[in-house]
C-alpha cells in the first residue's frame, strides 16, 4: 500500500490467495443449502476464477511465483478442517470477502499509481454496484443467521483464525523476503 513493495511482490500474494480461496470457496459449495450460512453465499464475491486470471496475466508480463509460505499451507489446511462446518465457514467467509469488499478499490487504486500495473487485478473487482450498500445487507443477513450461542462463539474463533492467518502470510511473504 505504501509503494515499498513490488509487482513480484503482489504476485507472491495472489499466487498465496489462490489456494485459500479454493479451500474456501470448495467448503462453502459443501454446505451452500445449509440456513446457518446459505443467506451471505452470494457467488459475486467468488475469487478464484478472477485470481487464476490475474496469476495468469502476469505471468505472461513476466511475473510469476511458485513458492507457498507455510501460512498459507496451514490456512488451507484450516479451511479444509472446517468442511461441513457451517459456523466456522462463516468467520472465515465473513473476514475474507467483506475485507476484500471493504479493502480491494482502495489496494487496486495504491497497486496501479505505485507500480503502474493496470492489468491482472481482478481480483479487486466485483460486479457489486454499491459495495457499502451491499455490506450492509451482508452484515444484516449475518445477525440473522439462525446460530446458536456455542456456533456464534465459532464463528468468532475462525474468524480470529483468519485474521491470524492472513496477517502470517504476509509476515511469511516478508520473512521470506517477497514482499
Amino acid at each position: 500500500m505504501s509503494g515499498e513493495g513490488s509487482v513480484d511482490g503482489l504476485v507472491a500474494l495472489l499466487h498465496q490467495s489462490l489456494p485459500v480461496y479454493q479451500a474456501l470457496e470448495s467448503a462453502c459449495d459443501e454446505v451452500r443449502d445449509d440456513p446457518r450460512i446459505a443467506p451471505i453465499l452470494d457467488s459475486r464475491l467468488d475469487r478464484t476464477v478472477a485470481l487464476a486470471a490475474d496469476l495468469e496475466t502476469h505471468a505472461v508480463a513476466g511475473h510469476a511465483c511458485d513458492v507457498r509460505v507455510p501460512a498459507t499451507e496451514a490456512y488451507v489446511a484450516e479451511l479444509e478442517r472446517c468442511v461441513g462446518d457451517p459456523a466456522a465457514l462463516v468467520g472465515h467467509h465473513y473476514v475474507r470477502y467483506l475485507g476484500d469488499l471493504s479493502g480491494g478499490q482502495i489496494i487496486k487504486t495504491m497497486v496501479r499509481r505505485h507500480y503502474g500495473v493496470e492489468d491482472g487485478l481482478s481480483f479487486y473487482e466485483f460486479e457489486i454496484p454499491k459495495p457499502k450498500v451491499y455490506k450492509d445487507g451482508y452484515r444484516a443477513a449475518l445477525n440473522a443467521l439462525p446460530l446458536t450461542d456455542t456456533e456464534r462463539e465459532a464463528t468468532l474463533a475462525a474468524a480470529t483464525r483468519a485474521f491470524d492467518l492472513n496477517h502470517q502470510i504476509f509476515l511469511d511473504l516478508e520473512a521470506a523476503g517477497i514482499c
